[in-house]
């Protein structure tokens, strides 16, 4: 028995202090819609988790473990996600995708004591209830908005209209160009609503026409945004329709058709993740163009995540008070370029871009390439 113990001593494998031992694991959760409507940008998020965890383990640090869960792009089934990571102990969460569900799970999560990063939610207000465990990588509609705004002003003095349809997003969208063009003595024209489902704009058009309108501000998605130019070409309205990234859909060239040309939209910078290296390629699937929209994000949102724990050093237990500190404080390097947050939990301002559709040489109708004039 003493030789036993001897030799359990000299492997180093008996009473070896705590400090040598490797910290445990830090489970980071992933909220996403695998299931439901939204699953193409779901797998998008968990191809961009799952990369990155495998990359930052393969760099060395401390060890990370992705714990995956499917809420389906629904509320209830997002609490439910809240609660099991909650009773699971894991009080480090990417997701969810939906401003909707963010602002639905916010409030569980804060109780639980679990920091959340949201890598695509734009929502303005979510930011605004003084959460210190809340935090989002992509700029809020507003500043979408406001962009659109300024070129709106630079551009048309006068016969600026508004249309939104009649979703917390797209009026928020109609009304933050309409103070960005107040800001600079401007007013629009008209403030109209073509409300989502709508089957027919040729009246919304016609109304359009006969108050002067040159150009036309939707917020919205792409169905009605589609709809809505199809039917203002109709109406000899000639001037650009101007939308956010709500539009991005192929739906929206699909059904516009040569209507869609001309279009101007604004977009945040791409947000890619690094290629999978060759190995990992062959044992995940490909990612859709749905898909790269935020894997980059979900990427960068463990990268910054795990940069924040190892301003902790090896605690066995990472403190989400001191982490949600530690982001708000620093500055992060990461795949998609510099993150860092202000006091609400926001990105610190970042360069939006405006793309024009344009008829390409192949016959498409694509952005790519087409900065707005």
């Amino acid at each position: 028995m003493r030789n036993a113990a001897a030799l359990l001593a000299l492997c180093g494998l008996w009473g070896a202090p705590a400090a040598a031992q490797a910290p445990a694991p830090v489970r980071i959760g992933l909220s996403a819609p695998l299931t439901g409507p939204d699953a193409p940008f779901g797998l998008g998020l968990r191809l961009g988790a799952e990369q990155a965890v495998a990359d930052l383990n393969r760099a060395g640090g401390r060890r990370l473990v992705l714990v995956v869960a499917d809420d389906a792009g629904d509320t209830k089934q997002a609490l439910g996600v809240a609660r099991r990571f909650a009773a699971e102990g894991v009080r480090l969460v990417v997701g969810p995708l939906q401003s909707s569900l963010v602002a639905a799970t916010a409030l569980a999560y804060e109780e639980a004591g679990a920091v959340v990063i949201a890598p695509a939610a734009t929502y303005p207000p979510l930011t605004a209830r003084g959460l210190w465990n809340l935090f989002r990588l992509s700029p809020g509609d507003a500043q979408q908005a406001q962009a659109a705004g300024l070129w709106l002003a630079a551009r048309f003095p006068e016969g600026v209209a508004l249309v939104h349809d009649r979703s917390t997003f797209g009026r928020g969208l109609a009304e933050e160009v309409s103070r960005t063009l107040r800001a600079r003595g401007l007013r629009e024209a008209a403030f109209e609503s073509l409300p989502r489902g709508s089957r027919d704009a040729a009246d919304l058009a016609a109304r359009l026409k006969a108050a002067g309108v040159q150009v036309v501000y939707f917020g919205g998605l792409a169905p009605e945004a589609a709809l809505l130019v199809r039917a203002l070409r109709e109406a000899g309205l000639t001037g650009p329709m101007v939308a956010s990234d709500g539009i991005l859909d192929p739906a929206f060239p699909a059904t516009a058709g040569p209507a869609a040309e001309g279009t101007v939209m604004t977009l945040l910078p791409e947000r890619r993740p690094p290629e999978p290296r060759a190995e990992s390629r062959a044992k995940t699937p490909p990612r859709t163009p749905e898909a790269d929209l935020v894997a980059g994000a979900a990427y960068a949102a463990v990268e910054v995540l795990a940069q924040a724990l190892a301003a902790q050093g090896n605690v066995r237990v990472p403190d989400a008070r001191k982490l949600a500190d530690a982001l708000r404080a620093g500055s992060f390097r990461t795949a998609l370029g510099p993150v860092a947050f202000d006091a609400a939990g926001d990105p610190r301002p970042g360069a939006v871009t405006l793309k024009v559709w344009k008829r390409m040489p192949d016959g498409r109708l694509d952005f790519a390439g087409n900065d707005a004039p």
